[in-house]
């Protein structure tokens, strides 16, 4: 039997859903890099654990709370990384939009320390 990445552990105790109550996977110092200009109003970086609050409140503002994921495949890299390829799904002004995403994780004494969140811009029309 083969043992679970002690970093896949602490991502799934992270629930996107609900923030709060997962705030304490991530360091106190986090940033999580959102790339992504042709949504000018998420793109940039949140810092702290605030930061991922106000992150994730902005994404369920613009898509009205009508945004899901299905994790393709997950695969740690060494002790600090983990590289997730997920699928999303989302409503942004009226039209649904299909994108891969690639997210890089990077997890230090148990804690997500940094998050690079890097969407298929190309599936967003151009604002």
């Amino acid at each position: 039997m083969t043992e679970e990445h002690p970093n896949i552990a602490v991502l799934k105790r992270f629930n996107p859903a609900n923030v709060a109550e997962s705030v304490d996977v991530f360091a106190e110092n986090v940033v999580w890099h959102y790339y992504n200009p042709r949504l000018p109003d998420l793109h940039g970086d949140y810092v702290g654990r605030a930061g991922i609050q106000t992150f994730f409140d902005k994404l369920a503002s613009l898509t009205g709370d009508a945004f899901s994921t299905n994790v393709v495949s997950v695969a740690p890299v060494g002790d600090e990384l983990v590289v997730v390829h997920r699928q999303q799904v989302m409503n942004l002004e009226g039209h649904r939009i299909e994108s891969d995403v690639v997210v890089v994780w990077r997890i230090v004494a148990g804690r997500i320390a940094e998050v690079w969140d890097i969407p298929s811009i190309h599936a967003v029309p151009p604002s």
